[in-house]
């Protein structure tokens, strides 16, 4: 079983993170890159849009996308998520 640590900001004192908790950010930021991602595909559908009809689709879209992608950002703030690391983490996982 690994055990995460983190520094807190306010206190220079490692944090242990319990195994639950380490999933839950894992899912959290999976959560963050994808719907960044949404939000990409949703910009370019936007930028592409030719017609009345298909650019107020694509507002509706980005819009939704957006919002979506300021949720996950804000659990991920609320968890103290740091994304350089979780990036790092991702690389390791990938490579086993």
């Amino acid at each position: 079983m690994k055990i995460w640590w983190k520094q807190s900001k306010q206190q220079k004192e490692e944090v242990y993170i319990t195994e639950e908790e380490q999933e839950r950010m894992w899912h959290v930021f999976l959560d963050v890159r994808k719907s960044q991602m949404e939000w990409e595909r949703a910009q370019m559908l936007f930028q592409e849009a030719t017609g009345q009809d298909q650019i107020d689709y694509a507002i509706y879209i980005l819009e939704a996308a957006e919002r979506k992608y300021q949720m996950n950002l804000k659990q991920a703030k609320q968890l103290n998520l740091d994304g350089a690391r979780m990036q790092y983490i991702e690389q390791k996982r990938e490579n086993g």
